[in-house]
């Protein structure tokens, strides 16, 4: 079982740099520049990860935050900044496309015609490998782009899966979260799509940095694993008020609404209506996606307002009902029962230990 957590481990490290490397590899043949490759060198924050996790955790994961996905994003994040930036991303004419067709095609005839002539070996497969770079090449870099965007959110979704599971999150937690990732992953990929296509929009560089910020902000949700722990609360929580019982209780809630008001659906809201509104931006998906991120925001702050209602209830309830309604763990005390409890309470409890229960020397049967 080590040995698997351990090639987990790696092998999701491994892809993380891999992709990578494949990033700053598009910005150096966009940027035409070798010293990009110097970008390779944030992966190295994730080779030290990769030796501490290995040293002092055995590959596990950590509680509530995974350094692998923070610095996988660190590492992938400028790369896509620098594409998205650069101005033949913004558009791909058909003529590049046609070349692009027509070089793909000669190039597959031309490595038939070798693999025909050459014997099978090294030589062979070192053509073949250069014949795929170089159509690989060819493709528009907005199509590159696009891709490196796709496969950078599949990416996060299917490392997360494949990481070993640290002590602070079950696998019905971690299923949990997976979910929440594949819905956020399409509305993220949705926003960037949707606003960088815009002409006006590449043509205010100011509102691309602006735009690339909330891209940037919403993708710091993914290290998190806060939207799906479940903290249990004491009984003495409860007795301090209603804020110190709402924020224990419903903590999952709480980040959960949180991220999607402040990180995703709230940000991409403001850019939205930004958008319609100053830069005269309207089309239908967009109208339609504004719709989406204002119902959505609406919708947690009625939860966030349900939830408030049910801790005042709560408190409101006796102390008895309260323990039963919420969950919360009683904390012993001399007698067996907890503060609040009555005795009538306790009798259908069959957990109470029998030395708990005070015995005088008056009803002891075993006096003389």
């Amino acid at each position: 079982m080590d040995r698997l957590v351990l090639l987990n481990a790696l092998a999701t490290r491994l892809l993380f740099v891999l992709h990578s490397l494949v990033g700053v590899w598009r910005v150096t043949e966009v940027k035409k520049d070798p010293r990009y490759w110097l970008l390779a060198l944030l992966n190295l924050l994730l080779v030290l990860e990769t030796g501490l996790t290995l040293k002092f955790k055995r590959g596990r994961g950590y509680k509530w935050f995974s350094p692998a996905i923070f610095l996988y994003l660190v590492s992938i994040v400028p790369s896509l900044w620098l594409l998205e930036m650069h101005h033949e991303t913004q558009y791909c004419s058909s003529h590049s496309e046609g070349m692009s067709q027509n070089t793909s095609s000669k190039e597959n005839v031309n490595q038939t015609l070798i693999s025909g002539e050459q014997a099978e070996g090294t030589e062979d497969l070192i053509k073949t490998a250069k014949v795929f770079v170089s159509n690989l090449s060819t493709v528009c870099e907005k199509v590159w782009t696009l891709g490196l965007h796709q496969t950078f959110l599949l990416m996060l979704i299917i490392g997360r899966w494949l990481l070993p599971i640290g002590g602070g999150i079950t696998r019905d937690q971690l299923s949990q979260l997976l979910l929440m990732f594949v819905g956020t992953a399409a509305d993220i990929l949705e926003f960037t799509s949707e606003t960088l296509e815009e002409q006006s929009v590449r043509n205010s560089p100011a509102l691309v940095y602006a735009i690339l910020v909330i891209w940037t902000w919403s993708m710091l949700q993914f290290p998190l694993d806060l939207a799906v722990q479940h903290v249990v609360c004491p009984l003495s929580v409860a007795m301090k008020g209603f804020l110190s019982l709402f924020f224990c209780q419903y903590s999952a809630d709480l980040w959960n609404i949180g991220i999607s008001i402040f990180i995703q659906d709230g940000p991409f809201l403001v850019v939205r209506l930004v958008l319609m509104t100053y830069f005269r931006v309207i089309n239908q998906m967009l109208v339609f996606f504004a719709a989406k991120n204002f119902l959505v925001v609406v919708l947690q702050l009625y939860r966030l307002v349900v939830l408030g209602m049910d801790v005042r209830a709560a408190l409101r309830s006796p102390p008895g009902s309260l323990k039963a309604k919420h969950h919360c763990p009683c904390e012993p005390v001399v007698g067996g029962l907890s503060p609040g409890d009555t005795e009538s309470d306790s009798k259908g409890s069959m957990d109470v230990p029998l030395q708990a229960l005070p015995v005088t020397r008056e009803d002891s049967p075993l006096t003389p």
